[in-house]
């Protein structure tokens, strides 16, 4: 068996999960008549904007290294568009990196940020619940790419925050709060 056929039938926990407990639960919980209206998943961004970035090329890169061990995608590199004297900043000097996950590899992700990552978050007592954009997305940020398991720490040559954005169907904050709360998102209390 070749490793494409492999790729094809491997099918993340997630999405049985969420088609046969967290469909049905909210199509309950909200009367939604029409399955293809059920609040889902669309996409989830991932950035890491580098301060220092602009100086020194190579932070860049190992940011992108980084944050491309972590969602399992290569990451783009991200440039600035204009000079900006107060900041020492020039034209096309690389400022961050960003990844949009879509498909398998973001449910993929999320189920190892929920249940890997999440608990290794040192003084966790869960995400704010209140961070929603009015609109279903949910934006949240760490301080530190080390929770994950993927980085080798020996390697880290400093520490780098990086900002998650959850983009949903949802049509207000209710649904989507319910949507990750059925995924097990850690809400704070």
């Amino acid at each position: 068996m070749s490793e494409a056929n492999i790729e094809e039938k491997y099918v993340p926990r997630l999405i049985p999960y969420y088609r046969d407990t967290i469909a049905s639960q909210l199509k309950e919980k909200f009367g939604i008549k029409n399955s293809m209206a059920v609040p889902k998943l669309i996409k989830i961004v991932i950035n890491m904007g580098i301060g220092q970035g602009s100086q020194d090329a190579k932070l860049t890169e190992k940011a992108a290294i980084e944050l491309g061990q972590i969602t399992g995608q290569k990451a783009k590199i991200c440039r600035s568009r204009k000079p900006i004297s107060n900041f020492k900043l020039r034209e096309n000097a690389p400022i961050g990196c960003c990844t949009t996950l879509r498909g398998k590899i973001m449910y993929e992700f999320l189920d190892r940020f929920i249940s890997v990552a999440s608990p290794r978050i040192r003084d966790f007592r869960g995400f704010p619940a209140n961070s929603f954009d009015g609109r279903g997305n949910y934006t949240f940020g760490l301080t530190e790419q080390s929770i994950f398991p993927e980085i080798n720490l020996d390697k880290v040559s400093r520490t780098q925050g990086m900002n998650i954005s959850i983009n949903t169907s949802a049509t207000n904050d209710e649904e989507a709060r319910e949507l990750l709360k059925g995924f097990g998102f850690p809400f704070r209390r």
